[in-house]
């Protein structure tokens, strides 16, 4: 199974990734191992995930995602789906 996730970071910014792991992908952000935006952005949790089937249908929702404004992301998270 695969995941599109949002992360919530310290400068309360929001990364949309994907990972067939959530919880070890939220590990490796925190300790600076993760994507380059976390690194200098810091992970505090994980906000929202949706689960897939295939890797490419969640590289599918993690690009639509990720030209959504703030707003759209956080009723996301808020609401559980969009």
């Amino acid at each position: 199974m695969w995941f599109t996730y949002l992360l919530l970071c310290k400068d309360k910014s929001i990364y949309t990734g994907i990972t067939n792991d959530v919880d070890q992908r939220l590990t490796l952000h925190k300790e600076g191992k993760g994507g380059r935006y976390t690194r200098s952005h810091g992970a505090i949790k994980i906000l929202y995930s949706e689960q897939f089937k295939t890797k490419n249908e969640a590289l599918k929702r993690e690009a639509e995602i990720k030209r959504w404004r703030r707003e759209k992301k956080l009723d996301l998270a808020k609401r559980g789906r969009a």
